[in-house]
């Protein structure tokens, strides 16, 4: 295994600062190292912290600042973050407005957010919206039910808009539980990933074959499927995605086509351009495109489809001006 690091220990600490050092106008160290917030943050406001394992980069590092997350606490490779710096990272972030915790559904970083939460429960107003945008996983060996994965990053943005728009604690967590019905997402992989620690994959897959229905932590899928061309890997990806989305059609669609780690741009245009004419096939349009490599699983060669179906006011929010080390539009 080649990866560019010194050693697999300090990788996750070493990345975190070259972070910080290439974004300091946006980022800052929390107190100790304990995790990355924004460094001009806004008396006043709801504060936005999220977290997890390292290995999902950007995620979630990359989408603290303005119009986003007020904070990240990170954990080793494909590791929970721990409560103590999740306390830490509330009690230097409250404005005085309370804090919202977006946790992805893994059962480590359910359990560590909740823990965090009630060490704070005397000081601090919190509340938390456990994303779950993954289609029915088909049991997950890391979570209870559907599990939190790409659609995380449209969860954070539209709350991260509300918050810096001044909506209250109760609203926004309103606001995050009522788009885990509205969200999907669907994995392919069709490489595994290579831990550092281990320095093996976590899955092999044979010349001709894929793993469709995969996690963000190198965890297989629901089904080990033949190879096949683009156009047909998205159109079963996106029956399986409308169809649990069929209720919700009426509003518009943002579709998120997301790279793994491992694949190039050009693949990730060409399966939006696949997905976005399989849409119009249906009479679906596509009100919001984002295609890019924001929520990764290290160097996995895959990638995910996220469709939400989302209302006017969330379109607004979505436009709102974002400004992060990997996101970043508007005034």
């Amino acid at each position: 295994m080649k990866k560019f690091m010194n050693r697999a220990e300090t990788l996750v600490a070493e990345s975190l600062a070259g972070l910080v050092a290439a974004h300091e106008r946006l980022v800052t160290f929390g107190a100790d190292g304990k995790f990355v917030r924004r460094r001009s943050l806004r008396p006043g406001k709801v504060s936005l912290i999220s977290g997890g394992g390292a290995g999902h980069e950007p995620m979630h590092v990359g989408f603290v600042g303005r119009g986003m997350l007020d904070a990240a606490c990170t954990g080793h490779v494909f590791t929970s973050p721990t409560p103590d710096q999740i306390v830490a990272a509330i009690r230097e972030t409250d404005g005085g407005e309370g804090c919202l915790l977006i946790v992805k559904n893994y059962d480590g970083d359910v359990m560590n957010f909740e823990m965090a939460a009630e060490l704070v429960a005397a000081e601090h107003r919190i509340a938390t919206v456990v994303v779950r945008d993954d289609v029915d996983p088909g049991g997950s060996k890391r979570s209870q039910g559907r599990r939190g994965v790409a659609g995380t990053i449209v969860v954070e943005k539209l709350l991260g808009a509300a918050a810096e728009a001044g909506w209250r604690l109760n609203e926004l967590s309103a606001l995050g539980e009522s788009l885990n019905g509205r969200i999907r997402t669907m994995g392919v992989s069709l490489r595994g990933v290579t831990v550092p620690d281990t320095q093996r994959e976590t899955f092999v897959l044979a010349e001709d074959e894929m793993e469709i229905g995969v996690g963000i932590h190198g965890e297989p899928g629901r089904a080990r499927v033949k190879f096949a061309a683009a156009d047909e890997i998205v159109e079963t990806m996106l029956e399986v995605i409308l169809g649990e989305l069929a209720s919700e059609r009426d509003e518009k669609l943002l579709m998120f086509i997301n790279g793994y780690g491992g694949t190039p741009v050009s693949e990730l245009y060409l399966v939006y351009n696949a997905a976005k004419a399989h849409c119009e096939r249906l009479g679906l349009t596509i009100a919001r495109p984002l295609v890019g490599t924001y929520v990764t699983s290290l160097d996995m060669a895959g990638l995910s489809i996220t469709v939400a179906c989302l209302a006017e006011r969330e379109l607004s929010l979505w436009d709102a001006p974002v400004d992060t080390a990997a996101l970043r539009w508007g005034g």
